[in-house]
């Protein structure tokens, strides 16, 4: 296994998925470990419990705030700050993250797209309402919070299952792949959307694409040129090296 010789590339685009987190304490929805294996995710994460059942949402969700308040980026999260950090200006890099934990900007990383949300921001569930998404770490998993403009409920500003990717992030998540020549995909399947789809784009513009995972594509992807399994906490900075 060689260090990746960052300097090669120009545009560098980093895909994350739940499996970088963690070695910081935050079980993943599905794989080994996963929510799923205890609880049904639509029963929590489902879009139709706003109308239906939104106390659910914040049962759910409160308790990973609560994670969230005491876990820590680890060493691939670090890594990939560095990595940043380091480049020239010359340099593009965006990082891609389908995780809601935030833990990539406490870690350092400044260009990230979280195309899934961030758990520890609170918006209206009125899309009508002038509120802005706001920082909140409150569980609110007793109380059904309420937006104080237009007295609709308030939610957690994340994706749930049944909606939209966010527009914004999606379309700059996509241009940053058209001239990609770097694609590294982290801790996710890489067989399920959206990264079965970004690396077919960057393997499409000529990129060097290479999955971290701790398990291996079943079925095999093949957009993805180089495969390297093991935990991400130990196989990113071994792969990441230094600059």
């Amino acid at each position: 296994m060689q260090p990746i010789n960052f300097d090669r590339y120009r545009n560098i685009v980093i895909l994350t998925g739940a499996g970088i987190s963690v070695a910081s304490g935050i079980r993943p929805f599905r794989g080994q470990g996963g929510l799923s294996d205890e609880i049904d995710p639509l029963q929590h994460s489902d879009c139709s419990l706003i109308e239906t059942n939104p106390i659910a949402i914040w049962q759910f969700y409160g308790i990973l705030r609560e994670q969230l308040k005491t876990a820590q980026p680890n060493a691939a999260h670090l890594k990939l700050a560095e990595i940043e950090e380091r480049l020239s200006p010359n340099q593009q890099f965006t990082l891609i993250t389908q995780n809601i934990d935030g833990l990539h900007q406490r870690a350092g990383s400044s260009n990230v797209l979280e195309i899934h949300g961030n758990v520890n921001r609170t918006r209206c569930s009125n899309l009508s309402c002038s509120i802005t998404p706001f920082s909140d770490s409150e569980s609110h998993d007793r109380a059904l919070p309420m937006c104080q403009i237009c007295g609709s409920t308030l939610r957690p500003d994340i994706v749930l299952f049944g909606e939209q990717l966010p527009v914004k992030e999606s379309w700059l998540a996509k241009r940053s792949l058209r001239d990609c020549d770097l694609f590294i995909a982290i801790g996710t399947s890489g067989t399920v959307s959206p990264a079965s789809s970004f690396v077919r784009s960057a393997d499409y513009a000529g990129a060097r694409t290479i999955l971290i995972n701790l398990e291996p594509m079943a079925p095999k992807n093949p957009y993805f040129k180089e495969e390297y399994l093991g935990c991400a906490e130990e196989i990113v900075p071994l792969i990441f090296g230094s600059m």
